[in-house]
C-alpha cells in the first residue's frame, strides 16, 4: 500500500482527505499504533474526533486497525482534542484523537499519545516505517475489545468543581463552527458565566470563518458583538479546541504570550520557583516578569509536543506558546486546552471588577504578528542553517544594542530594546518571522537588521502577512 511520507509532520499526521489522508491510512496507523502500544506495555488506547465531515470514517478504520492489531479501545466519540487527552489521563494512558486542527476543512489528521506522553518526531517516524511495510507487520491473535465512553460530564465536572468564579461574568464565546462548541459554553454556564455564542453549531464546512484564533480576520463577529452588547470579554477556539483566543471589550487581542503573563503570576503565587516554559516566538517581556513573579523562565522551541517534553523534564507548573496552545500542570495534566486556559482566565479576571481594565494594563510592545516566508520543501532548515553560519562567524547587526543570540530553534536574536525571529516551520515549508521592539524605531530596525541577514541566504525573500 502506498502512504504519502509528506503527511508525517513534526508533531502528528495532516493531510487531504482522499487525496494523502483516507480509510486504508487510518487503519494501517490503528495496526502500527497498536504494536507500539503493546510493546510499551499499554493495552488500551481511547479514540476521538473533531467535528470534520471526513471523521466519522477515519474513526471507523482506526478504531478497526487498532482492534485488529490486539489492543481495546475506548471510543469517547465527537470530542475536543484536550478532552481526548484528559481520557488518555483518566481512563487509560494512550490515545489518538482524529482532528485537522486549524487546517483547511479537507484535511484530517491524527494526534497521538503512548503512554502518557504526547510523541513526535522519531516516534511519529517510526510508524510511518511500519505502515509502509507490510511485511513486519504481525497481527496478534486476539482481537482487542471495543467500548463506548461519554467523558463530558466528567470533564466538564472536573473544572467547574475546582476553578471558581470570584464574580459572575458576562461573555462572548466563539467556537467557529468547531468542536469546542459542542461543550465549552455550557461549562462556562456550569461555572456562573452569562455566555453569549456565537457559531456553537459543530459544522465542518465552517460556513461563517475558519476556526483559527490567530487571524484577525477570524475575530471580526466576535469583535462586533462585543461591541454590540453588554458582554465583557470575548473568547475564542480553534477547530479541535486547544486554543484559546482572547478579546477585550474594546475589540483588541491580547495575544497568548500577554495571557502568560497573568497565568505565570497566578501560578507562581502557588508554586514559586517554578520553571515557566514558553516558545521561541514570545515576548521578550515575559522573561522578566516571570523572574519578577519569583519563576524560572525557560525559552524552547515551538511545538506543543516538544514543549510538554521540557515541562516534564523540569517539573514545570505551566507553559505556553505564541501559537495559543497553554499547558496547565498546576491543578490540571500538563497537556494544552482552550476551554480549561479560558476557565483560568476568568477566575483570575474575576477577581477584579473590570476584567479590561487588568488585560490593557498588561505590558505592551510594538511587534508583528507571525510572518511566513514561503520555500521550496527542505528549505527552510538549510536558510536557517545558513544564516546562523553567517552570524556565528561575524558581528552581529546592531552591536550597540547589545545583541544575544539563542539557536535553540532557528535564530533568535535579543536587543536591549527588542528581538527578532527567524525559525523553520516543522509542519509545513515556510520560514517564520517575529519581529518586536520596545518602540516603534526599534521594530524597524530589527524588522531590516534581520531581513538582511535572511536575505544573504535567501534573496527572494519576501513574507506573507502584514509586519506592522
Amino acid at each position: 500500500m502506498y502512504i504519502d511520507s509528506t503527511i508525517f509532520k513534526a508533531y502528528d499526521i495532516r493531510g487531504v482527505v482522499p487525496k494523502s489522508l483516507n480509510e486504508d491510512v487510518a487503519r494501517a496507523l490503528g495496526l502500527a499504533f497498536a504494536d507500539a502500544a503493546l510493546k510499551s506495555s499499554e493495552k488500551v488506547v481511547a479514540v476521538g474526533r473533531d467535528g470534520r465531515l471526513s471523521g466519522s470514517m477515519l474513526r471507523d478504520a482506526l478504531i478497526e486497525g487498532l482492534l485488529v492489531g490486539g489492543v481495546d479501545v475506548i471510543d469517547v466519540g465527537m470530542v475536543t482534542t484536550p478532552m481526548l487527552y484528559y481520557a488518555a489521563h483518566t481512563l487509560c494512558n494512550s490515545g489518538i484523537q482524529i482532528t485537522g486542527s486549524h487546517n483547511p476543512k479537507d484535511y484530517n489528521g491524527f494526534k497521538m499519545v503512548l503512554g502518557g506522553r504526547a510523541i513526535y518526531g522519531e516516534e511519529i517516524l517510526g510508524l510511518y516505517a511500519h505502515m509502509k511495510d507490510d511485511a513486519d507487520r504481525k497481527v496478534p491473535n486476539t482481537k482487542g475489545q471495543l467500548r463506548h465512553v461519554d467523558i463530558t460530564e466528567d470533564y466538564s465536572k472536573r473544572i467547574t468543581t475546582d476553578v471558581k468564579l470570584s464574580r459572575k461574568m458576562k461573555i462572548v464565546v466563539d467556537s467557529g463552527n468547531g468542536i469546542a462548541g459542542a461543550t465549552a459554553p455550557a461549562l462556562f454556564r456550569a461555572m456562573g458565566c452569562e455566555v453569549i455564542e456565537l457559531f456553537s453549531e459543530v459544522d465542518g464546512n465552517f460556513p461563517n470563518h475558519h476556526p483559527d484564533p490567530s487571524k484577525p480576520e477570524n475575530l471580526k463577529d466576535l469583535i462586533h458583538t462585543l461591541s454590540t452588547t453588554d458582554a465583557e470579554l470575548g473568547l475564542a477556539f480553534d477547530g479541535d479546541g486547544d486554543r484559546l483566543g482572547v478579546v477585550t471589550k474594546d475589540g483588541q487581542t491580547i495575544y497568548p504570550d500577554r495571557q502568560m503573563l497573568l497565568f505565570a503570576k497566578d501560578v507562581l503565587s502557588r508554586v514559586p520557583g517554578g520553571s515557566i516554559v514558553f516558545d521561541v516566538k514570545c515576548s521578550q517581556q515575559l522573561a522578566p516578569a516571570i523572574k519578577n513573579f519569583g519563576g524560572n523562565p525557560v525559552m524552547f522551541k515551538t511545538g506543543h509536543s516538544l514543549i510538554k517534553a521540557q515541562m516534564k523534564k523540569l517539573d514545570s507548573p505551566l507553559g505556553g506558546e505564541m501559537s495559543g496552545h497553554i499547558f496547565f500542570k498546576e491543578r490540571w495534566f500538563g497537556f494544552d486546552d482552550g476551554t480549561y486556559a479560558g476557565a483560568r482566565l476568568l477566575e483570575i479576571l474575576s477577581r477584579s471588577k473590570d476584567a479590561n481594565q487588568v488585560l490593557l494594563a498588561l505590558p505592551t510592545s510594538f511587534s508583528t504578528p507571525e510572518l511566513n516566508v514561503p520555500c521550496a520543501e527542505g528549505e527552510p532548515h538549510r536558510v536557517t542553517q545558513g544564516i546562523l553560519d553567517i552570524v556565528k562567524s561575524s558581528n552581529m547587526p546592531s552591536p550597540e544594542h547589545h545583541p544575544i543570540l539563542c539557536d535553540v530553534d532557528g535564530l533568535r536574536i535579543d536587543w536591549s530594546d527588542g528581538f527578532g525571529l527567524i525559525r523553520a516551520s516543522n509542519t509545513t515549508p515556510v520560514l517564520v518571522l517575529r519581529f518586536e521592539g520596545q518602540t516603534n524605531e526599534s521594530l524597524v530596525r530589527i524588522e531590516k537588521d534581520m531581513m538582511e541577514l535572511l536575505r544573504a541566504v535567501k534573496p527572494d525573500a519576501t513574507f506573507q502577512g502584514s509586519a506592522h
